[in-house]
């Protein structure tokens, strides 16, 4: 009789063991899952035959994931790049003759236009999402942010010529009820939102030290 031995690499073998589709999921996010499910006005106890909530918020979650902001923008004829105003330079300015479209250039802010009547969620209630039950720390809300490529430039002078602006993948980390700005801090490759160290930001950025 022999004793059974475990292989050293006992991990590894089990890594190669694939017995089949899982229903785990094997993302590694720093956003909670309930951030991603939308909100929806429909009663918890149904009648037989009425469509149950959990299948709806399911559906609208993956109709909500198929939409991308630049896309549907695009489609309306509006580039993202000239939604933000630049500074007014008279020596590039086209003549009628160049250009058909107006030669004077964008100066009023998004703000202006923005309208939050139609929204779901008040902005206590976004950043709330990234409370998990029975954990102490607020995780970030995943988001999209209209942002500058290039990010020293985009803090010295968002106005410039020279900066080209995409919607990017942000981690939404807190809200300033005073100026109504959302603090976003830009996703890795991996699609992680983490500081200068690897750790992942938590709390709106805020540590012990302040």
């Amino acid at each position: 009789v022999t004793t059974f031995r475990m292989p050293e690499d006992f991990g590894s073998v089990l890594d190669m063991q694939v017995i089949g589709p899982t229903t785990e999921n094997l993302i590694k996010s720093d956003f909670p899952v309930q951030s991603f499910k939308p909100k929806v006005q429909i009663p918890f106890q149904l009648v037989p035959g009425q469509c149950p909530r959990k299948i709806e918020v399911e559906r609208r979650r993956q109709l909500y994931l198929s939409f991308d902001i630049e896309q549907l923008l695009a489609s309306e004829g509006i580039d993202s790049n000239q939604l933000m105003p630049r500074h007014h330079d008279p020596d590039s300015m086209p003549t009628i003759e160049e250009k058909k479209d107006p030669i004077f250039p964008l100066y009023l802010p998004l703000k202006v236009f923005d309208n939050d009547e139609y929204e779901s969620r008040t902005p206590e209630e976004w950043i709330s999402l990234g409370l998990e039950p029975g954990s102490p720390n607020r995780k970030p809300v995943p988001g999209k942010a209209l942002l500058p490529t290039d990010d020293v430039l985009g803090h010295e002078d968002p106005k410039s010529q020279k900066l080209a602006y995409k919607w990017i993948d942000v981690g939404v980390l807190d809200y300033d009820k005073e100026t109504e700005l959302y603090l976003v801090h830009k996703t890795d490759e991996n699609g992680l939102v983490r500081d200068e160290e690897g750790r992942p930001i938590l709390n709106g950025g805020i540590t012990p030290e302040g």
